[in-house]
C-alpha cells in the first residue's frame, strides 16, 4: 500500500514537476506554495503566451494535481499571461532560484514561499545604499538558537566592557516575547516612554515622530572617559496615569505594509525593522553622538526577528551554542535554509562566530575541542565550500574565486568558538539587587576570553572618542 502523502513528500513531487515544466516548455517557472502549504507552478509567457491547449501544458495540469494532492494549490497551473499581476510572483524580492536558465533549452525554476514566519530568512542580504551599509557594519548581533544561554547578559558585559574603551555603545532590545537585557542596563524608573514595539506600531500609520526611544545607561560601573551606553528597550515606560498595553501592540507589529500610493512597493517588516532601529540610533546622535556600536540583542529561535537581525541588520552575528544535539539541528536547521542561495551563504558565512555559551571547562580539556568539532561539521557541511584548499591548489583556475574553506583549527574562522565560561553566580542572577555585580571577579574569569576576541573583531571608536 502507497504510504499517504504528506506535507514534504508532495513539495518534492511538485518540485519534480516544475523540473519537468521548465525543461518541457523551454519557460522559466516559479513553484509557489502558500500558507496552507498548498502548492501552484507558474509558467512565465509574458514574452510569448502559451497555447492554453498545447499537449504539454495540456498534461501539466493534469499530471500536477495528482502528486501534489492533498496540498494542491486551487488553481494548480496558470500562465502569466493569465494573471491579472504576474509580476507580484515571477518578479518578487523573495523568489529564490533552485536552477538557473539554460540558453536555447530548460527554462529557470524558482520557489516563492508565502508565509507568516520565515520569509526574512530567504529575503536579499545586500543593504540599499552605503549610508545602511556603513550603519550595518557598526551592529553586532548576538543570538542563541535556545534560550537561556546568557545571551542578554553577556550583552551587558560586552556594552559595558566597550563603554570603557571609548565607545559610544546602543543596546537594542529585540527579543520582544521576552525581553530581559534592559533590566541589566537600566532601573525601572529610568526607562524611556517608548520602546521598540511603540515605533513599530505608530510607524505604521506615519505617527512615529517625537517618540521617546532611547535612554542612557546611568547604573553600569567602571566607565569613565568617553565611553557611553545607551539602550532602546522593548517596552516604554508610560507616564503616569497614561495607559499601555504592550501585548495588543506586539501582537501588530509583524505584518508588512501596503504600498502608499498607486503603483509603489509594500513595506516588508524587515525595512519597517530597520527604520526603527535606525531611529534609536539617530536619537542618540542627536543626544550624544552617532554609535561606534550597536548590539542588537536578538530573540532566540527560528522568527523573523532573528532572521532580520542576522541576514540584514548586522555586519557581526555572534551565534551562542551549548554542545548538544538541538543546538546544533537549530542551526543545520537554519544554515540549510541560508544554502538554498549559495550567494546568500558566500556572503553571510564571513559575518558569523560561534559563542561556546555557559561552557563548563572544569575537569576536562577537551570539551571546547568538541564543540569545535560539531562547530566546524555543521559549518562544513552547510555553509563552507565543499572542497578544502590545500586539496585544489593545483586544479583551480587563476580566475576562479578564493575557496572558502578555513581549517578545523583556524582559530578566526567562523566555528571557532569564543568561550564564555559557566559561573555559578550567573544562574538566577538579581541585578537590582546590585549594581555592582558587574565588577565582581567572577565576572572577569568567566568573560575574559569574550571580551578579548570582541576586541578585535569590533570596530575603532569614531573621531572624537578616546
Amino acid at each position: 500500500m502507497n504510504p499517504t502523502p504528506r506535507f514534504d513528500t508532495t513539495w518534492e513531487a511538485a518540485l519534480g514537476q516544475a523540473d519537468t515544466a521548465a525543461a518541457t516548455l523551454g519557460r522559466d517557472v516559479v513553484l509557489v506554495r502558500d500558507l496552507l502549504g498548498r502548492a501552484s507552478l507558474l509558467v512565465d509567457d509574458r514574452d510569448e503566451p502559451l497555447d492554453p491547449d498545447a499537449p504539454e501544458l495540456v498534461k501539466l495540469r493534469e499530471e500536477f494535481p495528482d502528486v501534489t494532492h492533498p496540498f494542491t494549490g486551487a488553481e494548480p497551473v496558470q500562465t502569466a499571461s493569465s494573471l491579472f499581476a504576474p509580476e507580484m510572483f515571477f518578479d518578487s524580492a523573495e523568489v529564490i532560484v533552485r536552477r538557473e536558465r539554460e540558453p536555447g533549452g530548460a527554462g529557470q525554476v524558482a520557489v516563492l514561499e508565502r508565509t507568516v514566519v520565515g520569509a526574512d530568512w530567504s529575503r536579499d542580504t545586500e543593504p540599499d545604499d552605503v549610508t545602511s551599509a556603513d550603519r550595518r557594519e557598526r551592529r553586532i548581533a548576538l543570538y542563541g538558537f535556545k534560550g537561556g544561554v546568557g545571551r542578554s547578559t553577556a550583552t551587558a558585559i560586552l556594552a559595558r566592557h566597550l563603554a570603557s574603551r571609548g565607545h559610544c555603545v546602543l543596546v537594542v532590545d529585540l527579543d520582544l516575547e521576552s525581553p530581559g537585557v534592559s533590566s541589566l542596563l537600566e532601573d525601572p524608573a529610568g526607562l524611556p516612554a517608548h520602546g521598540i514595539v511603540d515605533h513599530l506600531v505608530e510607524a505604521a500609520v506615519g505617527n512615529e515622530a517625537s517618540l521617546d526611544l532611547v535612554t542612557r545607561s546611568s547604573v553600569l560601573p567602571g566607565i569613565e572617559g568617553n565611553g557611553e551606553v545607551w539602550l532602546a528597550p522593548a517596552s516604554g515606560k508610560p507616564r503616569e496615569g497614561e495607559p499601555y498595553d504592550y501585548l495588543a501592540k506586539l501582537n501588530r507589529i509583524y505584518s508588512d505594509l501596503p504600498a502608499t500610493e498607486p503603483g509603489g512597493r509594500p513595506r516588508p517588516f524587515c525595512a519597517r525593522l530597520e527604520d526603527t532601529i535606525t531611529a534609536c540610533e539617530d536619537l542618540v546622535a542627536e543626544r550624544s553622538r552617532r554609535p561606534d556600536v550597536v548590539l542588537l540583542d536578538s530573540r532566540a529561535g527560528i522568527h523573523d526577528i532573528a532572521a532580520i537581525t542576522l541576514t540584514q541588520l548586522s555586519g557581526l552575528a555572534l551565534l551562542f551554542a551549548v554542545n548538544n544535539p538541538s543546538t546544533w539541528e537549530g542551526y543545520r536547521m537554519m544554515f540549510r535554509q541560508w544554502a538554498q542561495r549559495p550567494d546568500r551563504a558566500s556572503e553571510l558565512r564571513g559575518r558569523l562566530r560561534i559563542v561556546a555559551a555557559m561552557f563548563h571547562s572544569a575537569g576536562d580539556a577537551k570539551r571546547l575541542g568538541a564543540l569545535r568539532d560539531q562547530a566546524y561539521e555543521t559549518f562544513s557541511a552547510l555553509l563552507y565550500d565543499d572542497v578544502e584548499p590545500d586539496a585544489v591548489d593545483d586544479l583551480l583556475d587563476p580566475d576562479a574565486p578564493p575557496v572558502f574553506h578555513p581549517a578545523p583549527l583556524d582559530s578566526d574562522a567562523p566555528h571557532a568558538p569564543i568561550p564564555i565560561l559557566f559561573g555559578n553566580d550567573l544562574v538566577g542572577l538579581d541585578p537590582y539587587r546590585g549594581r555592582d555585580w558587574l565588577e565582581m571577579p567572577f565576572i572577569e574569569a568567566a568573560y575574559a576570553r569574550f571580551l578579548t576576541a570582541l576586541d578585535r573583531l569590533v570596530p575603532k571608536p569614531r573621531t572624537g572618542a578616546s
